[in-house]
């Protein structure tokens, strides 16, 4: 047997489908949003934010599944590996669907049989547990040294991760009408329920007493850590760091609810706003103003009384049958006062 070399972060390896997988995907998206779209008059133009958000997907999985990040995870390090499937179940296929406008996927869906298919793999009950049945298995130690070691299983199993990852953001983010996204609070509890199994897989690798993972075995030590130290390791990448992204995806959703829901706008405002009572009499009119001189001129002069004082109208506030709005009662002369 071939001893293994140290890892050297110079190192880009990868297999040939994988790369022609990748291109395809990026090809085709570019060509859907761009000659197709025009000549068949698919739909309105792709944002700005969908291209970067599908591309940035394409880019996370070539990241992923190349370079010094396959090197790690195939050969040396189980942490790396966990590091590894967190861009490919959280990052990548997140990013592939936002960037995904609904009449592009449209014309595929619509393919005879392909619609009833979709819309039975992509209800919340069966994707939650297509993905975490097999994220599970798949760390079963028997089941993981065996796909890792033999390098078609291997891809396969990257295959059917990225997939299953897809499926089961669907009804978080679905870009068609056609199979709908959760209402908000079902995305919540559906998120909620995703964590499950990245705890107990997760809370099992990180508690086992012995290495689980013997495939790194015969690995040089990368890091200084020894191989009980490294699955520990990738065992609260699962468990924290996979929970805390979660967690994060619960609040975003609940905020983005709040948002719909205008709840930011629903503050106490009362009804009608209380004027502020004034003990000044109003304003006189000018209509008033006339009325009053009529009235004065119409009227016959009454006879001074010699030593009596008259006194002048005085304005009395009084109390208004409607709260808060200003009234003011007229006093009548009060002739019984003698100077």
């Amino acid at each position: 047997m071939t001893p293994i070399p140290e890892f050297a972060w110079t190192s880009w390896a990868g297999a040939g489908p994988l790369r022609a997988g990748l291109l395809f995907l990026a090809g085709a998206y570019l060509l859907g949003i761009g000659p197709l779209r025009r000549r068949y008059q698919l739909g309105p133009p792709a944002s700005r934010w969908q291209i970067v958000s599908y591309l940035s997907g394409v880019l996370v999985l070539l990241l992923a599944l190349e370079g010094p990040i396959h090197e790690l995870s195939d050969t040396y390090l189980f942490s790396v590996h966990m590091v590894q499937h967190m861009l490919l179940i959280y990052v990548a296929p997140p990013l592939l669907l936002l960037g995904v406008p609904s009449w592009l996927l449209r014309p595929v869906v619509r393919l005879p049989g392909v619609f009833p298919v979709a819309r039975a793999i992509t209800r919340p009950l069966p994707a939650l547990i297509l993905f975490n049945v097999a994220f599970a298995l798949f760390h079963v130690p028997q089941y993981y040294n065996t796909i890792v070691a033999v390098e078609p299983l291997h891809i396969a199993a990257h295959l059917t991760f990225i997939v299953l990852a897809v499926i089961t953001w669907w009804p978080i983010l679905s870009p068609l009408p056609e199979l709908p996204r959760l209402h908000y609070a079902l995305r919540m509890i559906y998120v909620f329920a995703q964590t499950f199994s990245g705890f107990i897989v997760g809370a099992f690798v990180t508690n086992a007493p012995m290495a689980l993972y013997t495939v790194y075995a015969a690995a040089p030590r990368t890091w200084g850590l020894s191989l009980l130290d490294d699955q520990k390791i990738g065992g609260l990448i699962m468990w924290i760091i996979g929970g805390t992204y979660l967690l994060i995806v619960y609040t975003i959703i609940f905020f983005a609810w709040a948002n719909a829901e205008g709840v930011h706008d629903d503050v106490a405002v009362p009804i009608r706003p209380r004027r502020r009572v004034s003990m000044s009499p109003p304003a006189e009119t000018a209509e008033s103003a006339e009325v009053a001189g009529t009235v004065e001129a119409a009227a016959p002069a009454e006879p001074a009384l010699s030593g009596v004082t008259t006194q002048a109208s005085a304005p009395v506030a009084g109390a208004a049958d409607a709260f808060g709005e200003p009234h003011v009662v007229v006093a009548p002369p009060d002739r019984s006062r003698l100077n």
